[in-house]
């Protein structure tokens, strides 16, 4: 089974070789038919701690490495 990667924006970039990266996903309402925007939030392996809060990231499924974190860092994307 292929690996999921995923986009989203750090949020925070506290803990060593850790980030955490907010996921935002967009559909539309059954009934009412309006556009929704939910989001959750992923630990994520950096292991140069090279990320910063802000920065767009793309992340990609991988074994556990610790209690929270099961995503590991692809690559960063411009701004904007």
């Amino acid at each position: 089974m292929p690996k999921r990667i995923m986009q989203g924006v750090v949020v925070s970039d506290r803990g060593d070789k850790t980030i955490v990266v907010r996921v935002e996903r967009r559909f539309t309402h059954a009934m009412y038919k309006k556009v929704i925007r939910r989001s959750r939030r992923f630990h994520a392996h950096d292991p140069q701690n090279t990320f910063k809060t802000g920065d767009r990231v793309r992340i990609e499924e991988c074994a556990p490495i610790s209690k929270l974190k099961r995503w590991i860092v692809l690559a960063e994307q411009e701004n904007g």
